[in-house]
């Protein structure tokens, strides 16, 4: 049912809801052809370029862009000879739609035409990010696999896309929680919604696999996706009073009602790209190490190589998808 209602949006689009230049999307100026059908997404622009120097098949890039702080490069990883995309998400949910969209229209749009092509191909997307640990025996830079994901941010909000098994259940405690913990004088009590998605099931398996095969110390469990930094993971800084006062503690003592599974780290991207890819049937997973720890109040400014060992996880895990699932084409008929 959900991939009849896609059909049912196949275009012409108009220029003002699909802005091309010269053959590029706005905001990351890339053509459909400068784009890999699996990408390793992450905020910091600088982190792409230090993951292609490290990974990639350095300088021979089919696609080096950067445009409104989003840089892209695509090239072949040294170890697998996979041609994979590495891509700037920026900062938060609301940037992360963005650079989501354009890489759906990139992948699934005809530009000269602006109608949706008949077959277009499954992508396979990780995000590594950084994130702070909410378990106190959480070792710094430990990289935290995220299974579910819970949003606080409001952006997946306005993508109707269906809740994975046990989420809404989830969301409605998640709710009592945190309006539980807010200050009866607080103006914004109550209004906010939690949201749960689910990261691919089958990345996430392949991550466990990989950082077991490289050695490297692990922990699985939901991670929470906030639309900020600082009050919005409770960080009282402000002279401004928070709404959820130390937020951090109360999620990181939820019961998650799932055996072994506990809120491990709180980010700003996660929940979206679980949510939206799921709504359209590509894959995605999560890998955050977690450079720092607010039970401890500790940071690792060291944290670049904690960085580096998630990404070998993540590449190794998206090669392993692509190998058992290969490049055929699929039409939106299709389940993936």
């Amino acid at each position: 049912m959900w991939w009849n209602e896609l059909v049912d949006n196949p275009g012409p689009f108009s220029a003002s809801d699909l802005p091309i230049f010269d053959g590029e999307v706005y905001h990351l100026n890339l053509t459909p052809n400068e784009l890999a059908p699996d990408i390793i997404i992450v905020g910091d622009p600088n982190r792409v370029t230090e993951i292609a120097h490290e990974f990639l098949d350095w300088p021979h890039y089919s696609a080096y862009r950067h445009n409104r702080g989003l840089r892209t490069i695509t090239g072949i990883v040294k170890d697998t000879g996979q041609n994979v995309s590495l891509v700037t998400s920026g900062m938060g949910t609301s940037s992360l739609e963005i650079v989501l969209g354009e890489l759906e229209v990139l992948n699934e749009i005809d530009f000269q035409t602006r109608t949706r092509r008949a077959q277009f191909e499954t992508i396979n997307i990780i995000r590594v990010g950084t994130s702070g640990a909410l378990q106190r025996d959480t070792k710094l830079g430990t990289p935290l696999i995220a299974d579910y994901l819970i949003g606080l941010d409001n952006t997946g909000l306005f993508y109707d896309v269906p809740a994975p098994e046990g989420a809404s259940q989830l969301e409605d405690r998640l709710k009592q929680v945190i309006d539980g913990a807010t200050p009866l004088d607080r103006r914004f009590r109550g209004k906010i919604f939690p949201y749960v998605a689910r990261a691919d099931e089958r990345i996430t398996a392949l991550m466990e696999e990989a950082a077991k095969e490289l050695r490297i110390e692990y922990k699985k469990g939901m991670t929470v996706s906030n639309s900020g930094f600082f009050a919005n993971q409770g960080r009282a800084i402000s002279r401004v009073r928070p709404t959820v006062p130390d937020i951090d503690l109360v999620l990181a003592n939820f019961d998650t009602g799932i055996e072994g599974i506990r809120i491990e780290n709180m980010e700003m991207e996660g929940s979206f790209l679980a949510h939206f890819m799921a709504g359209l049937g590509y894959r995605a997973g999560i890998i955050c190490p977690g450079i720092a720890n607010r039970g401890e109040e500790t940071f690792d400014r060291d944290y670049h190589r904690n960085v580096r060992d998630a990404t070998a996880i993540a590449l190794r895990a998206i090669s392993q998808m692509r190998k058992i699932n290969g490049y055929t084409t699929k039409t939106p008929q299709q389940s993936l």
